[in-house]
């Protein structure tokens, strides 16, 4: 609100400031609707002091930048020597794009967020490992948090839900933000007042 005087007369001018633009998909894209919900849960994790640990997503980028290299490397260079230039360097872009995959299967599996601990806890606690599922053809969304370093003593019990992702969206495909925070931020919890592994063992 802001009020003015000019020769003796008040003018008073309300402002309001424009609304969140809502979050809207594709109800019939199952790619969208993943991406829409990970997304979303991305921003509420990090809102709870869990700052985004980018170590591994840095490395499989760089490793896909080196593979891309070896490829237009392959395609384009005509020296003659060796002759067996082409086999070698194959066999180098397997063997990093095999590294890249084992990567993806051992470490990242279907982890969308990596993150380091909550500031002020490092010793205490341990980062997060936040992945997902939405089958094809299904509309329950699993969502699991567990400890990013799975052999720390501050590790906790991995906790997990699975629900329908249909009673987060509206019809017209806006996502109904408060619902989804509020199962999201409750598995926050739920994780957070755990025990730890080691500890109640």
């Amino acid at each position: 609100m802001t009020t003015a005087t000019t020769n003796g007369t008040t003018t008073t001018t309300t402002t309001t400031s424009s609304p969140k633009n809502p979050k809207k998909t594709n109800l019939l894209d199952h790619n969208s609707i993943k991406h829409l919900l990970d997304e979303t849960v991305t921003e509420i994790v990090t809102s709870r002091g869990y700052k985004e640990d980018v170590r591994m997503s840095n490395v499989r980028l760089l490793i896909g930048a080196i593979i891309i290299v070896i490829a237009l490397f392959a395609q384009f260079y005509n020296k003659k020597f060796p002759d067996n230039k082409n086999f070698l360097i194959g066999c180098i872009y397997v063997l990093f794009n095999g590294i890249l995959q084992l990567i993806i299967y051992t470490k990242e599996k279907n982890a969308f967020l990596f993150t380091y601990p909550p500031s002020g806890s490092a010793y205490n606690s341990t980062g997060l490992m936040v992945s997902s599922k939405l089958p094809r053809f299904s509309d329950m969304y699993t969502l699991t948090i567990a400890s990013a370093d799975p052999k720390s003593i501050s590790a906790k019990p991995t906790v997990e839900f699975t629900k329908s992702a249909t009673k987060w969206f509206a019809k017209d495909g806006v996502l109904v933000e408060g619902l989804f925070w509020k199962d999201v931020e409750s598995l926050i919890s739920d994780y957070a007042n755990a025990k730890d592994n080691k500890k109640s063992k």
